[in-house]
């Protein structure tokens, strides 16, 4: 498990608690994608989290007994998403996961999927004694 200063109060891991995983397990953790997730990767990465961590089908408590969010809420801050209270917004979070490697899907597409393709034709050879 990960240590007090491994562990980032707002939610995640902080880059210390990234670098103890990868000296433990050799992972390589990456910090979440808190911005616009506009590459394919970025759509990948933060899709397959949202829908990881918050399409399960029976969902871990999000707010403690305090009323204060669980650790896998504030994991939603971490990707720059708001922290979910209810079942309900959580399951928002899941559907945008959905959406972003929906569009990932469609990006990684090829756009000759489905069409057949035209063989060339090889270029006339000019004339036996004519050169250019």
């Amino acid at each position: 498990m990960a240590t007090r200063r491994e562990k980032n109060p707002a939610g995640g891991l902080t880059a210390e608690g990234r670098r103890a995983f990868q000296r433990r397990d050799g992972s390589n953790l990456k910090p979440g994608v808190t911005g616009k997730a506009d590459t394919p990767e970025k759509m990948r990465r933060k899709g397959s989290f949202l829908r990881r961590m918050f399409g399960r089908s029976t969902l871990p408590p999000l707010v403690n007994k305090e009323g204060k969010p669980t650790r896998l809420a504030l994991s939603a801050h971490a990707w720059g998403e708001p922290v979910p209270k209810t079942e309900a917004s959580a399951r928002r979070l899941a559907a945008k996961g959905e959406r972003l490697l929906e569009r990932y899907k469609a990006v990684k597409r090829p756009a000759s999927v489905g069409k057949t393709v035209r063989k060339r034709r090889a270029k006339p050879r000019s004339p036996a004694g004519k050169r250019r």
